[in-house]
Formats: structure tokens, sequence, C-alpha cells
């Protein structure tokens, strides 16, 4: 039996029109002799009635008297009705198909509600279905918990519940649908000659991701790589015949891969500097980790600690800090732009080469620190675009 996982977002399932662009690609797949295992997204975004933030609004949002449990069964909603209104439509146009909640295609998680982490995927249902229909649509982003309730994977889950799924189904590959054609270089919306990239390697990829792309979430490529899943990225409009960028193992055989991939970007954050002389590192990140407050983008020195946090935990950690009559400097609206390539590593002159163009076209550096595969610059927001474009420019011209 020949498997193929398709997943679809929320502004691929919307309307009539975009379930119908959708339903010819799960069409398209099983003319060619594929069972097809759908996971969807609930409909929409915020706005659409049964979008996520829609549903979560409903009760107040992060101000609900509601459980993180009773959240759960809240949410959860969505994406139901989204498997249920596709399958109609499949139906309807002669597709056999069934539906099955997150808990009927057997994901198993843990009790961490509104971010639950997925232990097992039991098949035995899916395949079971097989058996009659073509098609069996599942609804993403749930599980259940251990003590018998349904959980939701946070934000992103649909995209982990479909790796989830083709891995435990032994998929020849997972197409992630979205509103693009595949992974550019860059922001299109920012750089305006950002390419298209055909192949890339999972590394790149959730490097990419990680640092702000949002095509696809970081843990579904974690988890294809663990599975050695292939992983397609598609545009829902494009033709069944475009396949989009392919994501797979790297191809050691190449001898010259490309230095950097891409350019990825992420806004929103807050710089804090605090002294070493006002508070011991041990003290502080303790202070912030009981808080639930991930930090990101940490240098550590003798004479200070420097940090960041998105804007939700910025507002928390000012006054988590002031309460501990810690001083700190903060930085408003700074931006981290990242150079992502499987090349770098090893190669000599990148954070030079990286510094300078910046440093041509006046642009402050606030913080850098790279990694093998990645190198990252704090730039103030306002120069989030001559940032991307430069070193674009720099890495990826002509």
């Amino acid at each position: 039996m020949k498997i193929v996982v398709q997943k679809f977002g929320g502004t691929s399932v919307k309307d009539d029109e975009s379930r119908h662009m959708a339903m010819k690609h799960v069409a398209c797949a099983v003319k060619k002799g594929f069972k097809a295992a759908v996971v969807v997204s609930a409909i929409g975004r915020k706005g659409a009635p049964y979008a996520t933030d829609s549903l979560l609004e409903l009760v107040g949002n992060e101000k609900s008297k509601l459980s993180p449990r009773e959240m759960d069964m809240l949410v959860s909603v969505g994406e139901v009705i989204s498997a249920a209104v596709f399958c109609e439509m499949l139906k309807e146009n002669g597709l056999k198909a069934t539906a099955m909640t997150g808990p009927d295609a057997g994901f198993k998680t843990n009790n961490d509600y509104r971010n639950a982490k997925v232990i097992d995927v039991e098949k035995q249902n899916v395949m079971e279905a097989f058996k009659s229909f073509d098609v069996v649509v599942v609804a993403g982003f749930q599980g259940l918990s251990k003590s018998g309730h349904v959980t939701t994977l946070g934000r992103g889950g649909s995209d982990t519940s479909a790796a989830l799924l083709g891995a435990a189904l032994g998929a020849e590959y997972c197409d992630i649908f979205t509103d693009v054609s595949g992974m550019m270089t860059a922001d299109p919306r920012l750089v305006e000659k950002a390419k298209f990239l055909k192949n890339v390697s999972y590394e790149e990829v959730a490097n990419m991701a990680h640092e702000g792309a949002k095509v696809i979430h970081p843990r579904a490529v974690e988890v294809a790589q663990q599975a050695h899943l292939p992983l397609r990225i598609r545009s829902t409009w494009d033709d069944v015949d475009e396949t989009g960028t392919v994501i797979s193992d790297r191809n050691l055989a190449i001898n010259h891969y490309r230095t950097v991939t891409g350019i990825a970007h992420q806004t929103g954050l807050t710089q804090f500097t605090v002294k070493s002389e006002d508070c011991s590192a041990d003290r502080l990140f303790d202070l912030l980790a009981v808080n639930d407050l991930s930090v990101d983008f940490i240098n550590i020195s003798p004479e200070k600690y420097v940090f960041n946090l998105n804007r939700e935990h910025s507002l928390v950690a000012k006054t988590v800090l002031s309460e501990a009559g810690i001083p700190v400097s903060i930085v408003e609206d700074c931006v981290k732009v990242s150079i992502v390539g499987a090349g770098i590593m090893g190669t000599p002159g990148i954070t030079a080469k990286m510094v300078g163009a910046l440093m041509r076209e006046k642009i402050e550096i606030l913080q850098t620190t790279d990694s093998y595969t990645t190198i990252w610059v704090l730039v103030h927001g306002k120069d989030l675009k001559r940032a991307v474009n430069v070193l674009h420019e720099t890495f990826l011209g002509e």
C-alpha cells in the first residue's frame, strides 16, 4: 500500500474555493494509486468564525477563567469542524473518504495541555480505514492525553501532526500545502530578489524555521528528519504537478555545497542587559526560568549578561526583574537577522563578511553569535529591510 500524507493549513481550507483547490491535490494522489492521509488545520485565520484565535476570543483569550484542559477542549473544535467539512466535500465529489479526530487517528500525548507532546501515534485505526476508504481526513493539532482528555500541540501543531502521521504510516512523502509555492532564500515581501529553493536539507530548513521563516514548523522538520521522511512545501493554488520545495537529507555527494541557503528574521524582540555586579548569572536565569520565560540569543561576559525575549515575555520580565530589585537596561523593537547554511561550518570569513556588509550600510549591530550552520545578529527594527536586503545581496546575489 502506497501512502502519502497531505497537510492543508488554515488558508487552504478557508472557503469553498480554497477547499476545491485542495481537493484537486487529494484527487490527484488517489488517481496515482496512493492512499491519502489528509491533515487539516482549523478553517481560516483570525476573524474566521472557527479559527483558533476566534475560538479563544470567545472566552477572553489569556484572561479566560477556563483551565488549560478546558481551553484545549474549546480550541480543538476548530480542526474537527474543518475535517468534517472537507470530508463532506470529498464525498460529494466521488472520493471514498472518512474523517477522524486526532484521538481517533491514534495520537497519544502527555498531559501538558495547550502545548502537548506526542508520545505515540497508534496507526491501527487509520490503516484499518484504508481498507475501505482512499482518503482519511484527520483533524490536526490535537491528541488524547494520558488522562483521557483532548489536548492540543501548540502553534504549528498541524505541521507536526502531519509529520508524525507520515512517520507512523511509513508514508512515501509528506506534503505541506500552504499559500506559497515553496521555500525562498528570504521573505519575498522584504527582499524582491529572493529566490526559490527547489531542494533544501532538513538541517537548513529547520534552522530557517527556528529563526523566523514561517513556512513550516521546525518540530515537523525534526520529526521528518528522524524518520527520513521527505517533505515537500507546496502551494494549494499551484498545478498538481508542481512539487514545490523538496526537503530531505543533505546530499553528501555534492562536493561544493552552497555556503548560505537563506536569510531569516524574527521581529518583536526586546534586548535586556544586566550588569554582573548587580546580579549573579544563576540567580538571574533561575528567576526567568521559574516564571516560564524562554530567553533567546544569550551573551554572557564577566561584566554583563545580555539576552532577548519576545514581546509577550518581555512584559512579564520587566515586572519580575523590577520586583526582584535587579537593575536592567532595555532596548525595545529589536530584530534578529540570521544567515543560515550547511556550508557555513568550516568556511572562514563568513562572520567578517556579514559584519562588514552591515557596517557599510551603517546598520548598528546590538549583538551577535553563531553556531555551525547559523550566524545571528541583533539590529534595530527600523533597520530590518535594509539588513535583510544587504545580506541577501552579499551572500546570495548573482
